[in-house]
Protein backbone atom coordinates (compact mmCIF):
# COMPACT_ATOMS: atom_id res chain seq x y z
CA UNK A 1 0.00 0.00 0.00
CA UNK A 2 1.13 3.76 -0.77
CA UNK A 3 0.92 6.11 1.11
CA UNK A 4 -1.01 9.50 -0.37
CA UNK A 5 2.01 12.07 -0.89
CA UNK A 6 1.39 15.38 1.85
CA UNK A 7 0.40 18.41 0.14
CA UNK A 8 2.62 20.86 -0.51
CA UNK A 9 2.64 23.81 1.93
CA UNK A 10 2.05 27.09 0.64
CA UNK A 11 4.92 29.94 1.16
CA UNK A 12 3.69 32.23 3.87
CA UNK A 13 3.04 35.57 1.75
CA UNK A 14 4.65 38.47 2.65
CA UNK A 15 2.98 41.82 4.20
CA UNK A 16 1.29 44.11 2.34
CA UNK A 17 3.91 47.17 1.65
CA UNK A 18 3.74 50.11 3.52
CA UNK A 19 2.04 53.10 1.47
CA UNK A 20 4.14 55.76 4.02
CA UNK A 21 7.83 56.30 2.79
CA UNK A 22 9.90 55.37 5.22
CA UNK A 23 10.86 57.75 8.19
CA UNK A 24 14.57 59.44 8.28
CA UNK A 25 16.73 58.53 11.26
CA UNK A 26 16.36 61.63 14.14
CA UNK A 27 20.44 62.51 14.90
CA UNK A 28 21.22 62.55 18.53
CA UNK A 29 21.67 65.40 20.38
CA UNK A 30 24.84 66.09 21.52
CA UNK A 31 26.06 65.39 24.82
CA UNK A 32 26.17 68.06 27.18
CA UNK A 33 30.17 67.62 27.67
CA UNK A 34 31.21 67.17 24.16
CA UNK A 35 34.29 68.79 23.70
CA UNK A 36 33.55 71.48 20.94
CA UNK A 37 36.33 73.89 19.52
CA UNK A 38 34.98 76.62 21.56
CA UNK A 39 34.58 74.97 24.87
CA UNK A 40 38.46 73.86 24.74
CA UNK A 41 39.22 77.04 23.97
CA UNK A 42 36.94 78.96 26.75
CA UNK A 43 38.52 75.83 29.18
CA UNK A 44 42.00 77.01 28.13
CA UNK A 45 41.38 80.22 28.42
CA UNK A 46 39.91 79.64 32.47
CA UNK A 47 42.97 76.84 33.01
CA UNK A 48 45.38 79.86 31.93
CA UNK A 49 45.07 82.16 34.75
CA UNK A 50 45.24 79.79 37.93
CA UNK A 51 48.19 78.18 35.76
CA UNK A 52 50.06 81.47 35.36
CA UNK A 53 49.95 82.65 38.91
CA UNK A 54 50.66 78.99 40.42
CA UNK A 55 53.81 78.93 38.43
CA UNK A 56 54.76 82.81 39.66
CA UNK A 57 53.95 81.42 43.26
CA UNK A 58 56.13 78.44 42.62
CA UNK A 59 59.06 80.34 40.91
CA UNK A 60 59.13 82.94 44.02
CA UNK A 61 59.35 80.05 46.61
CA UNK A 62 61.98 78.92 44.23
CA UNK A 63 63.99 82.23 44.16
CA UNK A 64 63.15 82.54 47.98
CA UNK A 65 64.48 79.36 48.64
CA UNK A 66 67.64 79.58 46.56
CA UNK A 67 69.03 82.40 48.85
CA UNK A 68 68.81 80.21 51.69
CA UNK A 69 65.36 81.96 54.01
CA UNK A 70 63.14 78.90 53.08
CA UNK A 71 62.22 77.66 56.94
CA UNK A 72 65.41 79.65 58.04
CA UNK A 73 64.97 80.63 61.32
CA UNK A 74 65.68 84.19 62.91
CA UNK A 75 69.33 84.74 62.84
CA UNK A 76 69.79 87.92 64.62
CA UNK A 77 72.85 90.38 65.04
CA UNK A 78 72.65 93.41 67.74
CA UNK A 79 74.59 96.19 66.60
CA UNK A 80 74.86 100.00 67.07
CA UNK A 81 74.19 99.62 70.81
CA UNK A 82 74.26 102.95 73.20
CA UNK A 83 72.84 104.57 76.17
CA UNK A 84 72.57 108.42 76.74
CA UNK A 85 74.31 109.69 79.74
CA UNK A 86 71.60 110.55 82.18
CA UNK A 87 71.16 114.11 83.28
CA UNK A 88 71.56 115.44 86.61
CA UNK A 89 68.40 114.26 88.61
CA UNK A 90 66.54 112.60 85.89
CA UNK A 91 65.19 109.50 87.16
CA UNK A 92 65.12 107.37 83.70
CA UNK A 93 67.94 107.27 80.41
CA UNK A 94 67.52 105.52 77.13
CA UNK A 95 69.53 102.39 75.51
CA UNK A 96 69.21 101.63 71.51
CA UNK A 97 70.15 98.73 69.81
CA UNK A 98 69.83 97.73 66.01
CA UNK A 99 68.79 94.45 65.56
CA UNK A 100 69.12 92.93 62.09
CA UNK A 101 66.96 89.66 61.41
CA UNK A 102 69.15 88.14 58.26
CA UNK A 103 67.19 84.37 58.80
CA UNK A 104 63.44 83.65 57.44
CA UNK A 105 61.66 83.95 60.29
CA UNK A 106 60.26 87.04 62.21
CA UNK A 107 61.05 86.77 65.81
CA UNK A 108 60.07 89.42 69.05
CA UNK A 109 62.37 91.38 71.68
CA UNK A 110 60.95 90.32 74.44
CA UNK A 111 63.05 91.65 77.69
CA UNK A 112 66.30 93.78 78.38
CA UNK A 113 68.08 93.12 82.04
CA UNK A 114 71.21 94.51 82.62
CA UNK A 115 73.44 93.24 86.00
CA UNK A 116 75.16 96.85 85.83
CA UNK A 117 71.53 98.58 86.33
CA UNK A 118 69.72 98.69 89.46
CA UNK A 119 66.18 98.34 88.67
CA UNK A 120 63.73 97.27 85.99
CA UNK A 121 64.91 97.41 82.48
CA UNK A 122 61.65 98.12 80.38
CA UNK A 123 60.55 98.26 76.64
CA UNK A 124 59.20 101.62 75.18
CA UNK A 125 57.72 102.90 72.05
CA UNK A 126 56.92 106.56 71.11
CA UNK A 127 54.39 107.94 70.48
CA UNK A 128 52.58 111.07 69.49
CA UNK A 129 49.68 112.98 70.74
CA UNK A 130 46.54 114.55 69.17
CA UNK A 131 48.44 117.72 69.46
CA UNK A 132 51.81 116.62 68.57
CA UNK A 133 53.28 116.20 71.89
CA UNK A 134 55.25 112.69 72.38
CA UNK A 135 55.27 110.69 75.00
CA UNK A 136 56.76 106.86 75.78
CA UNK A 137 54.54 104.03 75.79
CA UNK A 138 55.73 100.87 77.63
CA UNK A 139 55.59 97.82 75.23
CA UNK A 140 55.57 94.50 76.25
CA UNK A 141 57.60 93.05 73.00
CA UNK A 142 59.24 94.93 69.79
CA UNK A 143 58.81 92.91 66.58
CA UNK A 144 62.08 92.13 64.55
CA UNK A 145 60.54 91.22 60.61
CA UNK A 146 62.28 88.39 58.82
CA UNK A 147 64.46 89.64 56.64
CA UNK A 148 64.42 93.04 58.37
CA UNK A 149 65.66 95.76 60.77
CA UNK A 150 64.88 96.93 64.41
CA UNK A 151 66.36 100.05 64.37
CA UNK A 152 65.71 101.69 67.89
CA UNK A 153 65.97 105.78 68.05
CA UNK A 154 64.64 108.58 69.68
CA UNK A 155 61.76 108.60 67.08
CA UNK A 156 60.87 104.59 67.32
CA UNK A 157 61.40 102.93 69.80
CA UNK A 158 63.86 102.30 73.08
CA UNK A 159 64.61 100.49 76.42
CA UNK A 160 64.15 102.44 79.11
CA UNK A 161 66.61 102.36 81.89
CA UNK A 162 66.88 103.79 85.51
CA UNK A 163 69.42 105.88 85.59
CA UNK A 164 73.04 105.64 87.50
CA UNK A 165 74.54 109.02 88.71
CA UNK A 166 77.68 107.26 88.31
CA UNK A 167 77.70 106.89 84.52
CA UNK A 168 79.88 109.05 82.15
CA UNK A 169 80.43 109.42 78.51
CA UNK A 170 82.65 106.64 77.07
CA UNK A 171 81.18 104.15 79.67
CA UNK A 172 80.37 100.72 78.81
CA UNK A 173 77.24 99.16 79.81
CA UNK A 174 76.43 95.05 79.54
CA UNK A 175 73.00 94.36 78.15
CA UNK A 176 71.09 90.82 77.64
CA UNK A 177 68.89 90.63 74.81
CA UNK A 178 65.73 88.09 75.13
CA UNK A 179 64.02 87.28 71.96
CA UNK A 180 61.66 84.63 71.50
CA UNK A 181 63.22 82.00 69.13
CA UNK A 182 66.22 83.66 68.74
CA UNK A 183 67.12 83.01 72.61
CA UNK A 184 69.77 86.03 74.28
CA UNK A 185 72.43 88.18 73.10
CA UNK A 186 74.63 89.86 74.62
CA UNK A 187 75.72 93.06 74.36
CA UNK A 188 77.90 95.96 75.40
CA UNK A 189 76.26 99.76 75.20
CA UNK A 190 78.48 102.84 75.28
CA UNK A 191 77.37 105.66 77.26
CA UNK A 192 76.90 109.38 74.72
CA UNK A 193 75.42 112.39 74.83
CA UNK A 194 71.69 112.80 73.65
CA UNK A 195 72.57 113.62 69.80
CA UNK A 196 75.74 111.48 69.65
CA UNK A 197 75.85 108.28 67.55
Amino acid sequence: MTRPTPAPTPAPTPPAPDTAPPEAPVPEAPHPWAPTRARLRDGARAAAVPLAAWLLALGGLGAWAATGHAGSPARLTVTGARMYVPGPGVPETAAFFRVTNSGGARDRLLAVTSTAVDGDVSLSRHRMTERGAAYRDEATSLPVPAGGTLDMSPLTADVTVPASPRWRVGDRVPFTLRFEYGGRVDVVAEVVRPGDG
